[in-house]
């Protein structure tokens, strides 16, 4: 893998490539360019994560035609497939090296190992959401205790932004989570449920369900059940699996029609 990369920058093949190294200790996001070429040796691979994909984004903003390597596992991959669709990076320019560590949700969905969280505790367990539970487990709520169960959840959100700042998938310019009409500043917390219920809107048809939200949370919200319901809402109403396929775009559903209709829903 390193000899590779290393061939990959002597010969133009990438201009920069993006992965990891140990730096006092910690293993950090590091840039490995042709100058630098002897860190490659450094570089490192272990069951740690950060959205590496976002900082291709920021670089290609800036160069936008920077050929770009990038160390990805499927997470990774998911998520480039929905910033090629989103014209944020062109894949032209992205060369990737791959390293296993879960099972492929590109073909059936598998939780990282190292990303399963802890059993919610007792309490939790009766008045909020454990973050172990499926979105099939949410509809043997009625639809008032729901509710309230997922009010308990956002009323300890402290506005940290940690959500929104670790997500490979967040690339807007402005944040309507900024915008006061939406979200008022200084006001902490947030009014509940509009910060999260944004947030949720955005994610439709965009999270790839990394799970990168739920562990920068401080205070345990089961995001990653929140989008993974809007997501089923996104493949059931408009039949979009994010982040499977490059080249299906979430406003073309029907092949190559562009269509912005939603499938009939049924009645029972």
């Amino acid at each position: 893998m390193k000899s590779k990369i290393k061939l990959w920058l002597e010969d133009g093949t990438i201009d920069i490539f993006i992965g990891y190294k140990t730096v006092k200790g910690h293993p950090l996001p590091h840039c490995f360019t042709l100058s630098n070429l002897e860190e490659i040796d450094e570089l490192i691979v272990g069951p740690f994560r950060y959205p590496l994909e976002g900082i291709a984004t920021d670089i290609a903003s800036e160069q936008p035609n920077a050929k770009i390597g990038i160390l990805v596992r499927d997470c990774n991959t998911r998520a480039l497939n929905v910033l090629y669709i989103w014209n944020q990076l062109d894949r032209n320019n992205i060369k990737t090296v791959t390293v296993n560590c879960c099972p492929s949700p590109l073909k059936q969905h598998g939780d990282c190992s190292y990303l399963e969280p802890e059993k919610a505790g007792n309490y939790k367990k009766q008045v909020g959401l454990d973050s172990n539970m499926d979105t099939a487990s949410l509809e043997a709520f009625g639809q008032e205790e729901l509710l309230g169960r997922w009010m308990y959840e956002f009323q300890k959100c402290i506005k940290c932004y940690g959500c929104r700042n670790i997500c490979p998938v967040c690339f807007c310019k402005e944040c309507s989570l900024e915008h006061p009409d939406l979200v008022e500043p200084g006001k902490l917390p947030p009014d509940v449920p509009i910060f999260h219920l944004v947030r949720a809107v955005h994610m439709a048809g965009r999270c790839i369900d990394c799970g990168l939200c739920e562990d920068a949370c401080p205070m345990d919200i089961p995001l990653r059940l929140l989008y993974r319901k809007v997501n089923e809402i996104v493949l059931d109403v408009f039949d979009y699996d994010t982040g499977t396929n490059p080249d299906q775009s979430p406003f073309s559903v029907l092949g190559d029609e562009v269509t912005l209709e939603p499938k009939p829903l049924e009645v029972a």
